[in-house]
């Protein structure tokens, strides 16, 4: 599907006319329906890739979605910022259903609460802000108020996991009725051979603290007498300085022609279909895209038991091992590259999962269930 193009700067409806897309409820897709989001669309993470999909795929059901591009949101924005986004926020027609992304939601208590009684307002959270690695423990505990307070602002709760649902139920005090799951979608792609000489490990996600890439480092370190080679694929512009530490902490292993740093790239199916093991320790994932990206491409995965991923990941697929511990996932690797037959089960297992993983289609579709929902309360 081609991507959207989106101005930062004014909102354009997404719409898909009689293209064979189904009529749901005629009468329903006559309503707007306002998608909130901080920043850039296109940005290259997982959380933008749902909002941009989910877009997509609203629109091919027949409904009117209207982007509503916000100023990057945090913590310390400028009183001018706040304005802005109030100004955008207020601009939206009474009574319109609204969803506001959780990466700009989880800190516009205050603005919510201005608009809150002529919006219909649904949050969408991929995983509480205050969850984030790298806080320090006011920001945490100032995230977690304001978080809060905002989640009391809306009428529904959009989640992308049920470990997010169960988090938001006993943190949050999001009340159960009111939350609804929708996995992402994801796209079926080619399986991979798992049969390179040496085996190529894939790690794909941004160089942030929560990717947890430093631990995978020190994994790797202990490895060093094993025949491999580790592909980082991810943006560095979210966290430059973590990012130089990663560089840095690679250099120190002596492991610079055995780890390689390739950033972004054009087409991440390619470095899938190359891999042979997909590894991910991340400290915490709301749901982890990446890894059912990895599952469809039939990789064993080595992942951390933390958030979400063991929902996702069963043991028939991937190992999981504890989070923060190298020599715990400097372990799994060695199991899975020198044990007789392993890799091939695991591999097996992940196809079994491709299969069952949910389409694009199937994400929208609940999404437009809680709206049409929303919609006659």
């Amino acid at each position: 599907m081609r991507p959207m193009s989106q101005s930062t700067n004014s909102a354009r409806p997404f719409n898909a006319e009689s293209d064979g897309s189904r009529d749901h409820n005629s009468a329903f897709v006559n309503f707007d329906f306002y998608f909130v989001y901080p920043g850039d669309l296109d940005t290259r993470t997982g959380g933008y890739a749902y909002d941009k999909r989910l877009i997509e795929e609203l629109g091919l059901l027949g409904l009117r979605v209207i982007p509503i591009s916000l100023p990057q949101c945090s913590l310390d924005m400028s009183p001018a910022v706040r304005i802005l986004v109030l100004e955008k926020l207020s601009a939206i027609p009474d009574g319109s259903m609204v969803m506001i992304d959780g990466l700009a939601l989880g800190v516009l208590d205050r603005e919510t609460t201005e608009v809150r009684h002529r919006l219909r307002l649904i949050a969408l959270c991929h995983h509480p802000l205050a969850l984030e690695s790298g806080l320090t423990p006011r920001q945490r505990s100032m995230l977690f108020e304001t978080e809060r307070s905002a989640f009391a602002n809306v009428h529904a709760t959009l989640v992308t996991s049920n470990n997010t649902r169960r988090i938001l139920m006993h943190d949050f005090a999001v009340p159960e009725d009111t939350i609804t799951v929708a996995v992402p979608g994801t796209d079926r792609r080619g399986f991979s051979e798992c049969n390179g000489r040496p085996p190529c490990l894939l790690t794909v996600g941004s160089l942030t603290q929560r990717k947890a890439h430093d631990i995978l480092i020190s994994a790797l370190a202990e490895l060093a007498w094993l025949d491999w080679q580790a592909r980082f694929v991810g943006g560095e512009h979210f966290d430059l300085g973590w990012a130089q530490k990663l560089r840095e902490q690679v250099a120190r292993e002596h492991l610079e022609r055995r780890i390689h740093f390739v950033g972004l790239v054009p087409d991440v199916d390619i470095e899938y279909q190359q891999a042979d093991v997909f590894v991910l320790p991340s400290r915490f994932e709301g749901y982890g895209m990446v890894f059912a990206e990895a599952l469809s491409a039939g990789l064993p995965v080595i992942a951390a038991r933390a958030g979400a991923v063991p929902d996702l990941v069963p043991d028939t697929a991937g190992l999981l091992v504890a989070p923060d511990n190298p020599m715990a996932l400097a372990d799994a690797i060695h199991r899975l590259l020198t044990t007789n037959g392993l890799r091939q089960q695991l591999q097996k297992g992940a196809r079994a999962c491709a299969v069952e993983l949910p389409t694009w289609r199937d994400s929208a579709e609940k999404v437009f269930k809680l709206l049409k929902k929303v919609s006659q309360k």
